[in-house]
């Protein structure tokens, strides 16, 4: 897989030619992206253990990368088109917003302001995630409350930083927040005793106490700061990608939710169970064509990355080092929130 550290966070102009910058306005993002044959996705300015970050191979990784190769594979028909952008939490709807990216997939919440005033679209959720706290086990804590007067350590320019002032003043605790650009840092400053206690999302925390030299130093508390629903965005207008997304998202819980997996999909797409497993597979034609891809996507999804309960189980789940557990993120007949589309 291709990685751009440079060039791509400069002006359009540089990357691809001033006369593909003027192309590309008069037509949608998928055709620039088909026309390009590469997909420009997220990544992280350092590691966001279990979503993105890079392997002692130098390859990126992670619960989030998988979804950008399942993109890619998707619209273009090989993982290998991908190119992985290294950006930090703050620099993600610039980028998306000159071009510098063709999709966010970031654990990005969707919140009002920033579907009405970024000029951005949100998939469906593709992710459940709480977020709590964890302190210092030494600390005694078995609530928020008992950290009152504390140091919270937060991700700045994520949600948390609001969902924690939120919760503080909802509940009249008094706290000082201490903010840090990359996660690194973050989880530095917190195994260096700077801060109480972090804020954050519930795997960054269970991936930062996983890390620590002795993971029962600390604890994450009982108290669930909000809930929030993870995204993918996309440019306001571009209806055509965001088809191309939600579908996507779809395909792979269809895919779990009917028992095809890597292993057996070629088998499945030669002898589909059901009438609507043949038409997810493209044995039954029509898939494909209405979203301007071949009917052949999802299979080729699906083929690379498997389905929805395969990528979460190898990254962040019980084939990972974080065994994070589905809870939410189950599919709705397992108890979790998680569904697929009609596909009829």
């Amino acid at each position: 897989m291709k990685t751009k550290l440079t060039n791509l966070l400069t002006a359009g102009a540089i990357a691809f030619g001033s006369a593909t910058a003027v192309h590309a306005q008069d037509q949608g993002l998928l055709d620039t992206i088909i026309e390009r044959d590469s997909l420009l996705c997220t990544g992280h300015n350092g590691s966001y253990l279990g979503f993105a970050e890079v392997d002692g191979a130098g390859e990126w990784q992670g619960f989030d990368i998988e979804f950008c190769k399942a993109l890619a594979t998707a619209i273009l028909g090989s993982p290998d088109k991908l190119q992985i952008i290294p950006l930090s939490w703050a620099q993600r709807f610039p980028a998306i917003q000159s071009g510098d990216i063709d999709v966010i997939i970031k654990v990005t919440g969707w919140t009002m302001t920033r579907d009405t005033e970024l000029g951005l679209q949100y998939s469906r959720p593709y992710f459940i995630g709480p977020f709590y706290v964890m302190s210092k086990t030494e600390l005694g804590a078995t609530g928020i409350a008992d950290l009152e007067g504390g140091v919270f350590c937060v991700n700045a320019g994520t949600t948390v930083e609001r969902v924690l002032t939120d919760y503080m003043e909802t509940n009249g605790i008094d706290y000082e927040p201490l903010a840090f650009e990359k996660g690194e840092e973050l989880r530095a400053a917190f195994y260096a005793g700077r801060c109480d206690a972090i804020a954050g999302f519930g795997p960054f925390l269970s991936a930062t106490r996983v890390n620590a030299d002795n993971p029962d130093d600390f604890e994450i508390l009982g108290d669930v700061l909000a809930l929030e629903p993870e995204g993918i965005v996309v440019k306001q207008g571009e209806d055509d990608l965001l088809d191309v997304v939600n579908w996507m998202v779809s395909a792979l819980l269809m895919a779990e939710e009917n028992g095809v997996t890597q292993a057996n999909v070629d088998e499945m797409k030669a002898n589909p169970p059901t009438a609507s497993v043949g038409r997810l597979l493209g044995s039954t034609p029509g898939v494909g064509t209405r979203l301007g891809l071949s009917d052949d996507w999802a299979y080729n999804v699906i083929k690379t990355v498997g389905n929805y309960g395969e990528i979460y189980e190898r990254t962040v789940g019980e084939g990972s080092r974080y065994k994070l557990p589905r809870g939410l993120n189950n599919l709705w007949s397992n108890g979790g929130l998680l569904y697929p589309l009609v596909l009829d």
